[in-house]
C-alpha cells in the first residue's frame, strides 16, 4: 500500500518507560531503529531489547540527569530527541491534598520535564538542533473534577514547553506539546481503579467519546513519533490534542437523550 516516511532521531530519551504511553513511545522507537535511553523509578520491560538502555531514578532529580547524560554519550553520536511521558497523579478534592502530596505531583509531572528540558537542549544546540515533545494532557486545558493539582501540574508543562519553543527555535531545537485525552493504560487506568464501580466509570467514560470507545496508548504514542519526527518540521509550540475527538464538542450526542429538534 502507499505509504510515507519520515526521519526520527538517532538516539531519544523517553521518560517513563516502565508502563503506559512511555512504553509504547519507547517500544515503537526501538522498532523504527532508534536508540532509546528510557527513564523510570521502575525497571521497564524493554531492558535487554536492542538498542535499549534504562536509567532507573527520578527524574525530579538533577543527578538523574547526569547519569542520562552519560547514557546518551555511551549510546554513539547522532541526533537527539526527548519525549517526556513520566507522570504522576493522585485523585483528591483540594481541602484532602497534603502539601507532600502537592510537591511530588508538581516535581515529577512540571520539575521533572523541566530538569530534563535543561539537560537536553544544550546539548542539541550544540549538534544544531533536536526535537522534543512534552506531554501534557486535555486536562491543561479543561477542569476535570477531583484532579486539581494533577490538571495544575500538566498546565505548567504545556507552558513550559511553548516558552521553551520560543526560546530556542532559533538554535534548532523543536518543541511541541502532546496532550493525549483517556488511554486505557497507566494515569487513567489508576484513575478508573479508584472508582466505587471501575466496569461503570470506563463504560460512562467511552460512551462520551465520539468513536465510543477509550483510546490504546499506542494510538497516542503514534502521534508523539509524528510530533519527533521531521514530518512535523512546520510545528513549533503546537499543542496536538490526541483524545479521539472528546473535546471537539461540548457535548457528544449519542441518540438515547432523544432526538434534537
Amino acid at each position: 500500500m502507499p505509504s510515507i516516511q519520515f526521519s526520527l532521531p538517532d538516539t531519544v530519551v523517553v521518560t517513563g518507560t516502565a508502563s503506559g504511553l512511555g512504553l509504547d513511545v519507547g517500544r515503537l522507537l526501538l522498532a523504527q531503529g532508534c536508540r532509546v535511553v528510557g527513564v523510570d523509578t521502575a525497571t521497564s520491560e524493554l531492558e535487554g531489547r536492542a538498542g535499549y538502555q534504562q536509567v532507573t531514578a527520578s527524574i525530579a532529580e538533577s543527578e538523574t540527569w547526569d547519569r542520562v547524560t552519560s547514557a546518551i554519550d555511551s549510546a554513539g553520536p547522532g541526533s537527539l530527541g526527548l519525549v517526556s511521558c513520566a507522570a504522576i497523579l493522585d485523585v483528591a478534592a483540594v481541602p484532602s491534598l497534603s502539601r507532600a502530596t502537592i510537591d511530588k505531583v508538581m516535581a515529577v509531572n512540571l520539575t521533572g520535564t523541566a530538569l530534563g528540558m535543561a539537560a537536553l537542549i544544550p546539548r542539541m544546540e550544540a549538534a544544531g538542533g533536536g526535537s522534543i515533545v512534552a506531554v501534557a494532557s486535555i486536562n491543561a486545558s479543561l477542569a476535570e473534577q477531583q484532579l486539581a493539582i494533577y490538571n495544575a501540574s500538566k498546565a505548567a508543562v504545556r507552558q513550559l514547553a511553548r516558552t521553551a519553543a520560543l526560546d530556542h527555535a532559533r538554535k534548532g531545537v523543536r518543541i511541541n506539546v502532546l496532550s493525549p485525552g483517556p488511554m486505557m493504560a497507566g494515569l487513567f487506568k489508576r484513575h478508573a481503579e479508584s472508582a466505587t464501580d471501575t466496569e461503570k466509570f470506563v463504560a460512562t467514560r467511552a460512551n462520551r467519546q465520539p468513536q465510543g470507545r477509550i483510546l490504546e496508548a499506542e494510538e497516542v504514542a503514534r502521534a508523539a513519533l509524528f510530533l519527533l519526527s521531521d514530518g512535523a518540521s512546520a510545528l513549533l509550540g503546537a499543542d496536538i490534542i490526541a483524545d479521539g475527538g472528546l473535546t471537539t464538542g461540548f457535548d457528544f450526542r449519542t441518540g438515547a437523550e432523544g432526538a434534537s429538534v
